[in-house]
């Protein structure tokens, strides 16, 4: 009765089912590890935030390059404070504000962007308190450059002068006269009475929709896997009935021959 199973049309038939099964089961493991990964990432990330903010502040140079083992951790830097411009659109507590930027001029001959705090309300350039004058020391958590459109970060143009969308060396190189550092820190405390702007996360770190669409993707490919098994056993059954009833003379004539069965 199974003989058909040696035909070359189940000979191709069984090939691609144990081609595919194999292959969406490896796929699903594959996407199930990637989100694994990201929540492996996301709790590193949030125990070396909590360690971060008790460590002792290390020198900027020394952190650099911004990477996901430097990001967020506590640095220094010393210089004077030089343009200032405000970050429109910055939600803080719930409340939809703007961050006040102030380039620090170190002795490198790089400035350092800065974010001072955050102030509730439209960017306004009378309501941003004025920098220090004179040498400070700023101390504060390390960030990477900012993309726009990413996690929250503005990326419309046509902004009013002394404003920017992102926090980056690409963004603001046009709008200052200093080389830059490819970072950023935030204050720990906000200056002159502004509230402090708490430190991201490093990018891909986070269970933002990436990792979840990571876990469904695992779904997809396992249901993938178990419809190629559901279809090779509903083309076994009906092949079975087909040969049962072509043995009962069930079947016409001009019909005796291996079916194609439709979906």
């Amino acid at each position: 009765m199974y003989r058909f199973l040696l035909t070359p049309r189940w000979w191709g038939i069984n090939v691609f089912v144990l081609l595919a099964i194999p292959f969406c089961v490896f796929m699903g493991s594959w996407q199930l590890s990637r989100f694994e990964g990201r929540v492996q990432d996301h709790r590193a990330a949030t125990e070396q935030a909590a360690s971060d903010r008790d460590e002792a502040a290390r020198p900027l140079d020394s952190m650099l390059p911004v990477d996901k083992s430097t990001s967020g951790r506590r640095v220094t830097a010393e210089g004077h404070y030089g343009k200032q411009l405000l970050v429109p659109g910055r939600e803080l507590d719930g409340k939809r504000g703007f961050y006040v930027l102030t380039l620090l001029r170190t002795d490198s001959g790089k400035a350092l962007p800065v974010v001072r705090g955050w102030l509730p309300g439209t960017a306004d350039p009378a309501k941003a308190p004025a920098p220090p004058a004179g040498e400070v020391t700023v101390t504060g958590a390390l960030q990477a450059s900012e993309t726009p459109g990413d996690n929250g970060v503005g990326a419309q143009g046509g902004l009013p002068a002394g404003q920017t969308a992102a926090i980056s060396s690409a963004s603001l190189v046009n709008l200052v006269p200093y080389r830059l550092y490819d970072a950023w820190v935030t204050l720990d405390k906000g200056d002159a009475g502004m509230k402090a702007v708490p430190a991201s996360a490093p990018s891909g770190t986070g269970l933002d929709l990436k990792a979840f669409q990571n876990l469904g993707y695992t779904g997809e490919w396992f249901v993938f896997a178990g419809f190629v098994v559901f279809m090779w056993f509903r083309l076994l059954r009906r092949e079975l009935e087909f040969q049962r009833d072509a043995a009962l003379g069930l079947v016409p004539e001009d019909q005796e021959r291996t079916p194609v069965p439709s979906g």
